[in-house]
């Protein structure tokens, strides 16, 4: 087996997506052959020693696919806080699963967890090209200007203009609408955000697709194991 940067490794290892597994060697927390390493550094799994916080890594695990519907009220990571239950915690599977991606606390929604890292990568990288799909439930009828100007991009709070997104009134509901989004980044509140901005508060956000994999007949907090097939669409880019 050849060398390879060992957030690569660690990632192939289920730690986590390449990204985050960064993060553990820019913290010092991972050595190679007993010698702390930087950002950077490769090793060969097949001959080297990797440990991460003393402990050593198994390079080749069993990856596991669970689709997630995350109910409103859950955090979308591995840790809980102020008593508030993870995704982690209503997915009773023995092996180390991460979440791919996030939603925030309000909303809802398919969650992805893997130990794949390099998939989680594939997922979340913006080069890939993969979409994310919503049904969003505003508050008040949204007019021309107002999806237009979601459809274009708009300018958030710390200056970051987002990219177009895909935005037409699935149906109305009262004094509000249910609209479906299409977009293919993800930032921290981005939908919650840029809705705010025009003037439309959400009072519900459910995602209902990643890429090929869909929410389907999932309930709030039923999982399930995803078919070969499916993992087979999810590892083709869907920018070539």
């Amino acid at each position: 087996m050849a060398e390879e940067r060992v957030q690569k490794i660690l990632a192939n290892a289920g730690l986590g997506s390449r990204r985050f597994c960064e993060k553990y060697i820019e913290a010092g927390r991972v050595t190679v052959n007993g010698q702390v390493i930087k950002l950077g550094a490769k090793a060969d799994p097949a001959k080297d020693q990797i440990k991460l916080d003393g402990k050593e890594i198994n390079p080749l695990p069993d990856y596991v696919y669970i689709a997630l519907y995350k109910p409103r009220g859950i955090l979308s990571s591995t840790k809980t806080e102020h008593g508030r239950k993870s995704v982690l915690d209503i997915v009773p599977v023995p092996e180390r699963v991460f979440p791919v991606g996030r939603l925030d606390i309000e909303s809802e929604g398919l969650m992805l967890l893997t130990n794949d890292g390099e998939l989680a990568n594939l997922l979340t990288h913006p080069r890939y090209g993969h979409e994310k799909e919503y049904k969003i439930l505003i508050a008040r009828h949204p007019d021309e200007d107002q999806l237009a100007a979601w459809r274009r991009g708009v300018v958030l709070e710390d200056g970051y203009r987002s990219q177009p997104a895909f935005v037409q009134i699935d149906k109305l509901q009262g004094k509000g609408a249910w609209l479906k989004v299409v977009m293919k980044e993800g930032r921290k509140r981005q939908i919650r955000e840029t809705a705010a901005q025009l003037g439309l508060p959400i009072v519900k956000l459910i995602r209902i697709r990643i890429g090929s994999l869909k929410l389907g007949g999932l309930r709030p907090g039923q999982f399930r194991p995803l078919t070969p097939a499916e993992v087979r669409q999810l590892q083709r880019p869907e920018i070539e």
